[in-house]
């Protein structure tokens, strides 16, 4: 097989990787309802990264996916930096189309640049916009986020000319490792996740037989005891948006963190109203399975 039909392969299979790694974080599907942003932006850096040239190619990559992520940050939802992470590999993968088709050389090597440049600006850059309020500390955050990604996309290089690797480990390790660091990303945040829920749990908004269930990266995943399986999983997204919102509004200003907790509000009704309909059909099953 040849170095570009390789690209091609590694950056279709990353999309179908992100887009598994995307539905088991948030079990939704609508992952590429908002990456169509992404892609246009990638292939429009992929363009400037060939034919714009103000430096070397790992510095026109780190800062034009940057750039990119930014963008892409700025016309999207508001999201955590792991879906920021998501966004900007899909970003990168998109920006190597151009190149594997233009270069003529080095194909899988600048797969593996976009991808890690891509997803090290996506993750730089919503954390900065999510975690920080200060408008100068964010600009200090995207410089360094400018510079970590130029490190990336020059790290596949530095890795291929120094040790017995070759590009096409180079090109899958990258390609392997983004999905892989989503799905770890699941399982470190669900600790936080449970004890948002054990929270509502106490506020009587959801049953404390429902925390473990919905805050489980595996246990979710079932129908965990309710009679639809996919009202419980529509359950497990709405009480995960909780805890989402929970966690964002202690880092907003007052009028932002008002308008979270009215969304909050919304949707523990929606909760409460979903376990109240399932309990009465698990109810409605148990007297008609008696009854016969």
């Amino acid at each position: 097989m040849s170095d570009p039909v390789l690209a091609i392969i590694l950056i279709v299979s990353l999309f179908a990787a992100v887009t598994a790694a995307s539905y088991f974080k948030t079990l939704d599907s609508g992952l590429w309802q908002e990456a169509w942003a992404p892609v246009v932006a990638g292939v429009v850096s992929g363009l400037l990264i060939r034919f714009v040239r103000f430096g070397p190619e790992h510095a026109v990559a780190g800062v034009v996916l940057t750039a990119a992520a930014l963008y892409v940050r700025l016309t999207g939802r508001e999201s955590e930096p792991s879906d920021g992470m998501t966004l900007g590999a899909i970003t990168g993968a998109a920006a190597a189309l151009p190149l594997v088709v233009l270069s003529g050389d080095g194909e899988l090597l600048r797969v593996a640049e976009c991808v890690l440049a891509g997803a090290v600006s996506g993750y730089g850059i919503t954390f900065g916009l999510t975690h920080v309020r200060d408008k100068s500390r964010q600009a200090l955050i995207d410089a360094l986020t400018a510079a970590l990604s130029i490190a990336a996309a020059w790290m596949p290089f530095l890795i291929a000319g120094n040790t017995r690797l070759t590009d096409r480990h180079v090109a899958i390790a990258a390609t392997a490792l983004i999905p892989l660091l989503v799905i770890a990303t699941v399982f470190k945040q669900w600790p936080v996740i449970r004890g948002e829920l054990r929270h509502e749990a106490a506020l009587g908004f959801i049953d404390d037989d429902d925390v473990r269930p919905t805050a489980h990266p595996l246990r979710r995943l079932g129908r965990a005891g309710w009679h639809d399986a996919e009202a419980h999983r529509e359950f497990v997204r709405i009480a995960n948006r909780i805890a989402l919102r929970k966690r964002q509004q202690r880092r907003r200003a007052e009028e932002i963190a008002r308008l979270y907790q009215l969304e909050v509000i919304k949707l523990r009704m929606e909760l409460q109203e979903m376990a109240r309909i399932d309990r009465a059909m698990r109810v409605h099953a148990e007297q008609e399975q008696v009854a016969r």
